[in-house]
């Protein structure tokens, strides 16, 4: 009797734990359903957030080389910009290596002419000396030619794309010609402006590797902003104030050092935190595109250079460009 008892007890007990696995087991196949139901739409969730992302990359791969193509034509309308005002400075400077190279043509000229005669006449002495004087005006005729070619080679220079190669250049002709080209420039868009020009020249520095396109276009940037400074001034001054820019070079600290300063009224702080963010500009609307100082200081520090800025109220601005040479 004990033992049916226990058997029957065993019985219900194992009939229990089945029905309990049976319960667990069908639990579990819900889970695995719901999991899997889940997981389904979690992967097409995340497929249809792959798809979105790699649209947006595409969009954004559009963007940015529209922003490049953007970037690459706002610089090249600086670079005409800065052409522009170049241009009737580079017409002046052009005219008088021109005007020597005539003047000097039609007195070579005379003196082959006179050169006959004496060859005629037989004084072979005056032959000499006339021959001596044709000499030294074919140089003076090839200089010139010189000059006003090494001008248009400038010219060109500006006007095409940087090649980004450094070369062998002198530094001094380099400053002196863009702030002679600058200045006649600005003279010949506004007859009234005018301004006093001095330079000093390190002379011990000789020629440096630089690309020079790149360089000229920093200091005729510049060079121009200091006129535009000094001309500002001058328009709203009633005391006898005298504009003046100047430019000097010097070999310092294993390098060069360019620096560009004038007397105008100085730049303010709030300016001058934000002077080299690109499309910055105090000038008016038309006057200036807010790349110059901020494609400028790329430069320089692509030349593994500094480019730095002083300034006093009232008083005037110099920018110091720092470039390091090697020995």
């Amino acid at each position: 009797m004990e033992e049916k008892t226990a058997l029957n007890k065993a019985v219900k007990e194992a009939d229990k734990a089945l029905i309990i696995s049976e319960f667990k087991l069908e639990r579990t196949e819900r889970v695995k359903r719901t999991t899997a139901i889940l997981l389904e739409e979690t992967i097409q969730e995340l497929e249809q957030k792959r798809r979105a992302i790699e649209e947006k990359n595409q969009e954004l791969s559009k963007s940015l080389k529209e922003l490049k193509t953007a970037k690459a034509q706002l610089i090249h309308s600086e670079k005409m910009a800065s052409l522009g005002e170049l241009t009737a400075g580079i017409a002046h400077e052009i005219k008088n290596p021109l005007n020597f190279v005539n003047n000097f043509s039609e007195v070579s000229k005379e003196l082959l002419e006179e050169l006959k005669e004496e060859i005629v006449n037989k004084n072979y002495e005056e032959v000499k000396e006339i021959a001596n004087d044709v000499i030294e005006n074919l140089e003076k005729i090839l200089h010139h030619g010189k000059r006003a070619d090494s001008i248009v080679k400038g010219m060109l220079q500006q006007s095409r794309s940087s090649s980004g190669v450094k070369e062998l250049t002198d530094i001094n002709v380099l400053v002196d010609e863009y702030l002679r080209l600058a200045f006649h420039g600005l003279r010949a868009k506004d007859k009234a402006f005018n301004s006093t020009l001095e330079s000093d020249f390190d002379d011990s520095i000789g020629k440096i590797e630089i690309v020079p396109q790149d360089i000229g276009r920093v200091i005729l940037n510049l060079i121009t902003n200091a006129f535009y400074a000094v001309n500002e001034k001058k328009l709203k001054s009633t005391d006898a104030y005298q504009p003046t820019v100047s430019v000097s070079t010097l070999k310092k600290d294993g390098g060069i050092e360019i620096k560009v300063s004038d007397n105008g009224n100085g730049i303010s702080k709030k300016v001058r935190d934000k002077m080299f963010q690109p499309f910055f500009t105090t000038k008016p609307t038309g006057k200036g595109t807010g790349l110059g100082l901020s494609l400028s200081y790329d430069i320089i520090k692509n030349h593994g250079g500094e480019l730095k800025v002083k300034t006093v109220g009232g008083k005037g601005t110099t920018f110091t460009i720092h470039i390091p040479v090697k020995s």
